[in-house]
């Protein structure tokens, strides 16, 4: 058992196609901020209890610590003016709360009436944002820990002047700290983006094997690619809403900016590797040559890995050298095996081949730009350009009245939730007031804790929270009835807490594996209970909330991802339209700036990580409940594969763009825009084109052809350089890409018309 703990704690925030590599993964973890996070937490709110339980006033020391406990929950990653104005808001609201809860705990019906407001209100004002969701959890977590309270109002107000304390201990421990390493969160986060970048490198290294499940390495691309625009996104919020980093103030600041920068055009460029792999399969399936370039892929990756844990660490990276030497050698056998195996029929297939390399020698070298960056240089600095748009590439969420009133319906899923989440853990509430359990404020907790706006996080979180509480429950059990000596138990608890706290936003399974025993080992020193009546209350409770979650998930006014998949579709089509018209501008003359082409750039990979996100949570719904899933899957991956294109076209831009500048590319780039038009019409219900307009890219399509003929008859006569070989090498391609997604505009028409019938 402590074996797969252990290798899930490593694993906890990485999905690898490869066999793990043990030593990376705990380094990963052990400069992670994620760890970092459980220590601040586990302190702050461990020290309190300690320091007054040396006064003899453990139990203010509990509640002190529970104030602590409440705030650590809205101080999650982002901006520090952001986590500031979240633990503000925290102390204010849950100060109130516990003198409202504690007033009205000895009155059944009062109380119930406050348990019914605070889960609608607390649960609403999601719709601000995730941060503003956790406070509003942090509010629910103190009413819920004073239901049985039963104080004189003076009591009342002294505990809430407790839970006051204990929320300012906290605030100020974090802010402390932070001043004291003000770029660290920012380094841990950007680390974790470029660790998120090789694991999807690995992935499309996959397409390069042997016998390859096509369907396989797309879904785990999609997943790969969810998790690697989180990190991405987050790295955006802490750079572009830091004042002190956009600046670009110090060369910290200015390193963290180009670093972010250049992961980013590097995930670009893993993009433009798409390529007809089932064509490149089937043309060098005699020769290993496709093994070797996915070796060199997964070399890259490991590169990319060393940096990352450089960059979370704060320490420079090692650069061997060993990845150069390899690709050197694949060049070389490269281009042999291409002297004595070229023919007019396969020169396609040695086209793409020399592509593939050319991209993977262009991204080692970004990546030992990376290596740089590493040591802080000042004189890498240097050559950074300021910009002031980086509020393009971040949103603002504003406190505005009218968003919670628009968001007052039945059409509203934040709504749905809240009415959802209101009437359960009112009806946990009423049944707990019938069961003979001494802590009945566990089955509320479970229920808050479990219920999410989504059927299929809902599913999960159930599933993970009963079997977490189960497994851990017998490792509480087996801690208690073999080690007697509470110090020992007590350095036990301590790492637990920590496993726990810093495991919550990764692994929920693992952190309330952590978690059970961490409370029952709690209970141990503060109740006089034995722990098989803490265990059974645990365990109780626990079934009796998820029971209620499940049956409110499924009946409750449930929200289904069919109602609202549409939308991503639309935002993905629209995003990649938009993309594509930023970057095929410059084949026709007109290019866009650079801040334009990266916005768009960023906007198509974000919405097409929320389709792929949303295409995920509909799979784990019931079938009965999903619309054309087949299709939907078809049509998430062309977008992927549009994208795709698109990347490998923006790559072409700046070499290429001006040579071959023509307005021939015009009415091609119409007609795709015009099929992506139509496809989001079908998407919203609106009429559109039936029937694909004629696509008239002849004289780019002649061009072509010309040029392949020509080098055909070339190599029949042994000519092996020529300029008509540079010229066909440098056009196919855009070519090409062009063709490619013209193609795919069409297949995502005729898919979403597919869709859509019923």
């Amino acid at each position: 058992m402590s074996f797969r703990l252990l290798e899930s704690i490593f694993a906890a925030a990485s999905r690898h196609t490869e066999p793990m590599d043990y030593i990376k993964e705990y380094k990963s973890f052990i400069s992670s901020h994620y760890l970092s996070d459980g220590v601040r937490i586990t302190a702050g709110i461990v020290l309190p209890a300690l320091i007054l339980n040396y006064f003899n006033l453990l139990s203010v020391g509990v509640v002190v610590s529970l104030g602590a406990m409440s705030v650590s929950i809205a101080d999650t990653p982002g901006p520090i003016h952001h986590r500031k104005n979240g633990m503000l808001a925290c102390i204010i609201i849950n100060t109130l709360m516990a003198i409202f809860t504690g007033l009205a705990a000895p009155h059944h019906i009062i109380l119930g009436i406050v348990i019914l407001l605070a889960c609608f209100l607390f649960s609403m004002i999601a719709v601000y944002g995730t941060r503003a969701n956790s406070v509003g959890v942090s509010a629910l977590l103190i009413m819920v820990l004073n239901i049985n309270d039963h104080l004189t109002p003076s009591d009342v107000i002294i505990n809430a002047g407790y839970i006051l304390a204990g929320a300012v201990w906290y605030m100020l421990l974090s802010l402390l700290l932070y001043n004291f390493r003000p770029y660290k969160l920012a380094q841990q986060a950007l680390g974790d983006c470029i660790m998120a970048t090789a694991d999807y490198l690995r992935v499309r290294a996959s397409f390069y094997k042997k016998d390859v499940d096509y369907d396989k390495i797309y879904k785990q691309m999609m997943e790969q690619q969810i998790v690697l625009h989180t990190e991405q996104n987050l790295v955006r919020e802490l750079l572009f809403k830091s004042r002190a980093i956009t600046k670009e103030s110090t060369v910290t600041g200015r390193t963290l900016l180009l670093m972010f920068t250049d992961i980013v055009d590097l995930f670009e460029r893993t993009m433009t590797s798409y390529h007809d792999y089932k064509a490149l399969h089937d043309t060098f399936k005699d020769d290993d040559i496709l093994e070797q370039y996915r070796q060199l892929i997964l070399e890259l990756a490991a590169e990319l890995d060393e940096i990352g844990i450089a960059v979370k660490s704060g320490n420079a990276s090692e650069e061997t050298g060993i990845l150069a030497s390899h690709i050197d050698n694949t060049k070389n056998y490269f281009n042999t095996y291409r002297d004595n195996k070229r023919t007019a029929e396969n020169v396609d297939g040695f086209i793409s081949m020399r592509h593939i390399l050319n991209s993977i020698s262009d991204i080692a070298s970004r990546i030992h730009t990376l290596h740089l960056y590493t040591a802080y240089d000042k004189e890498l600095t240097k050559k950074m350009v300021s910009t002031g748009d980086y509020d393009k590439f971040i949103t603002h969420q504003q406190i505005d009245w009218k968003l919670f009133q628009d968001n007052l319906s039945f059409t509203s899923n934040n709504f749905r939730h809240a009415v959802r989440i209101s009437l359960a853990t009112l009806l946990g509430f009423i049944i707990a007031q019938f069961l003979p359990l001494g802590h009945s404020y566990w089955i509320l907790l479970t229920i808050i804790v479990i219920l999410k706006p989504t059927y299929s996080l809902t599913k999960k979180r159930n599933y993970e929270r009963l079997i977490g509480t189960i497994i851990g429950a017998a490792i509480g059990m087996m801690i208690l009835y073999f080690i007697k000596d509470n110090q020992v138990i007590f350095i036990i608890m301590l790492a637990l807490m920590i496993g726990t706290y810093s495991l919550m936003r990764t692994n929920y399974m693992i952190s309330v594996i952590f978690m059970t025993p961490y409370i029952i080992l709690l209970f141990h020193f503060l109740s006089n209970a034995s722990f098989q009546t803490i265990i059974t209350d645990r365990v109780t409770d626990t079934a009796i909330g998820s029971g209620i979650a499940f049956l409110a998930n499924l009946i409750l006014l449930p929200a289904w991802e069919q109602s609202q998949i549409g939308n991503y579709m639309l935002e993905a089509v629209r995003s990649n339209k938009n993309y594509f018209t930023a970057i095929a501008g410059a084949f026709t003359g007109n290019p866009v700036t650079n801040t334009i082409y990266k916005v768009s750039r960023k906007n198509a990979f974000v919405a097409l990580a929320n389709l792929s996100d949303a295409f995920t949570r509909m799979l784990a719904e019931p079938k009965s409940k999903q619309k054309n899933s087949e299709q939907l899957h078809q049509f998430v991956v062309l977008n992927h594969m549009l994208t795709s294109h698109i990347a490998t076209l923006a790559y072409y831009v700046k070499p290429l763009s001006q040579k071959f500048a023509s307005q021939d590319f015009a009415s091609l780039i119409y007609n795709t825009k015009s099929r992506l038009e139509d496809a989001e019409k079908i998407i919203i219900e609106l009429p559109a084109d039936v029937v694909a307009p004629e696509t008239q890219h002849n004289n780019i399509q002649q061009r072509l052809q010309q040029l392949l003929l020509a080098r055909r008859k070339e190599l029949q006569q042994g000519i092996l350089e020529s300029d008509t070989q540079k010229q066909l090498t440098q056009f196919k391609p855009i070519a090409d890409q062009f063709n490619f997604i013209d193609n795919i505009a069409t297949d995502i028409k005729k898919t979403s018309m597919q869709w859509m019938e019923e």
